[in-house]
């Protein structure tokens, strides 16, 4: 018996107008923030730190259904792909199965 799926989407970012490091962090906020809120998900910068124009986000949500992880994660791509501060550069997603121990 399943007990979920965890929805797991790396991104890289390239930030063209990036002047500063403290410009980057400012933008990022942004992109982090909005995606926690309109996707109900964790995200984390996890690479590229000290690069002004390069990131790396991994974000992870969980959903009942692998197929709604898999739908989740595509709206994710979309929300991405569409915003106008940066472009997507690479992405690369993965969807595990959570099973329950036995009690």
């Amino acid at each position: 018996m399943g007990c979920g799926h965890v929805g797991i989407l790396t991104v890289d970012l390239h930030l063209p107008v990036g002047s500063s490091l403290k410009a980057k962090r400012k933008e990022l906020l942004r992109v982090k923030s909005a995606l926690t809120r309109r996707f109900a998900c964790a995200v984390a910068e996890v690479d590229h730190h000290e690069l002004w124009q390069r990131a790396r986000l991994t974000l992870a949500l969980v959903s009942r259904t692998a197929g709604e992880s898999d739908q989740r994660l595509a709206e994710v791509s979309r929300w991405l792909h569409g915003d106008e501060a940066f472009q997507v550069v690479g992405e690369a997603s993965e969807i595990v199965a959570v099973q329950a121990g036995d009690a």
